[in-house]
């Protein structure tokens, strides 16, 4: 683990941690750029498809969770669900176990959306992934991906 002093902070010399943050925000930046153009090529935004697939092949689940696994805002996602809704892609219902408690799930058409477009933006990325690195970077890079996810989550 590298420690950051305060005087060290402008020099990836002494600070590695600067080596990565740029690239890192860029690689992010434009995998989210490519994800939302390719979604919106499929009718949806982004922040649709991010709930589109989190919901896919899952019981359903409450709005705290559904904001935990996907990409969008708590800001936002109450707009992305009354577009769904509206779209007739996602329902909500009263928890059985909590009646205060709405859990979103796909309607049988967000079933058969979701079946077409994962597959479908997986087969778009994949060649941005495959193209870069080799299945054992990826691999690595996964595991160094969620250490450092881990490290952000310990803060919060």
């Amino acid at each position: 683990m590298n420690q950051t002093t305060q005087d060290n902070t402008t020099d990836p010399e002494k600070d590695p941690c600067l080596m990565v943050l740029r690239p890192l925000a860029e690689a992010y930046l434009s995998f989210i750029r490519e994800s939302d153009r390719h979604a919106e090529k499929m009718g949806l935004t982004g922040g649709q498809f991010d709930v589109i697939v989190t919901l896919g092949d899952t019981e359903g689940m409450c709005c705290r969770e559904l904001s935990e696994k996907t990409l969008v805002t708590k800001g936002t996602l109450t707009g992305v669900l009354d577009r769904l809704e509206k779209k007739g892609l996602i329902v909500g219902k009263p928890s059985p176990s909590d009646r205060r408690v709405r859990i979103i799930r796909l309607t049988e058409e967000g079933e058969r959306l979701f079946r077409r477009v994962f597959p479908e933006q997986i087969r778009h990325m994949a060649p941005f992934f495959n193209r870069a690195l080799t299945v054992e970077q990826m691999e690595t890079l996964r595991k160094l991906l969620l250490l450092l996810r881990d490290s952000f989550r310990q803060e919060t």
